[in-house]
């Protein structure tokens, strides 16, 4: 299920940045939503069952419901057009088991690709939580995020796992590069968003 699952929840979140961007309808992205989401919480509970309960196999697996439980209250938030308050604080609280995964990946598994990718959904998870849980109005800037994230953290390693090639040391020196390059990204776009919103919102002076 892994690189699978990794790759469901790249055209899950890939569509879901669609529509935040105001290119995809919400109910239509909703059904994948609920697709996806039902499949990355169904799955994990097996291969939970039938594992063979060390801590860090089991550990590993619970990621998954992460991205299952979110895709499964996003699909269903939309489809039924319900208040997204909950879905917000929701990703808070992902938000912050992603640091701690993000913390584990970096001392104890010293895995710098996993610990950049957790740090860079940590960031959209919160980013989730002041759209929908505070009421921010970033929508657009969240949808870049999500779209790039959708690639780089998602789709594009799945299938450079199932082609074999994820682990060759030039395939992680490269993708360190390209994670502290998103990042990068996403923290000027950030800066940049937040100056033109302070700056749109000054009061036009009049020379009369």
């Amino acid at each position: 299920m892994g690189d699978a699952g990794l790759l469901i929840s790249g055209a899950a979140l890939f569509l879901n940045s669609l529509m935040l961007l105001g290119k995809a309808e919400e109910k239509s992205v909703a059904v994948f939503n609920i697709f996806a989401g039902f499949l990355q919480v169904a799955v994990p509970f097996y291969l939970i069952a039938v594992s063979d309960q060390q801590n860090w196999t089991i550990y590993s697996l619970a990621t998954i419901f992460l991205f299952g439980f979110t895709y499964l209250y996003v699909g269903f938030t939309l489809f039924k057009g319900l208040d997204g308050t909950g879905l917000g604080w929701y990703s808070l609280w992902v938000s912050i088991i992603a640091v701690i995964y993000a913390v584990v990946s970096a001392v104890h598994f010293h895995d710098m690709v996993n610990t950049l990718t957790w740090i860079m959904w940590a960031f959209l998870w919160f980013l989730f939580f002041l759209s929908m849980g505070l009421g921010k109005k970033i929508d657009k800037y969240v949808g870049r995020v999500a779209f790039i994230q959708s690639w780089i953290t998602l789709t594009f390693p799945s299938l450079l796992s199932m082609t074999g090639v994820w682990k060759s040391p030039e395939v992680i020196t490269i993708w360190i590069w390209v994670s502290a390059l998103a990042i990068s990204y996403f923290i000027f776009s950030a800066i940049r968003f937040r100056f033109i919103k302070v700056t749109s919102s000054q009061p036009v002076l009049s020379d009369d």
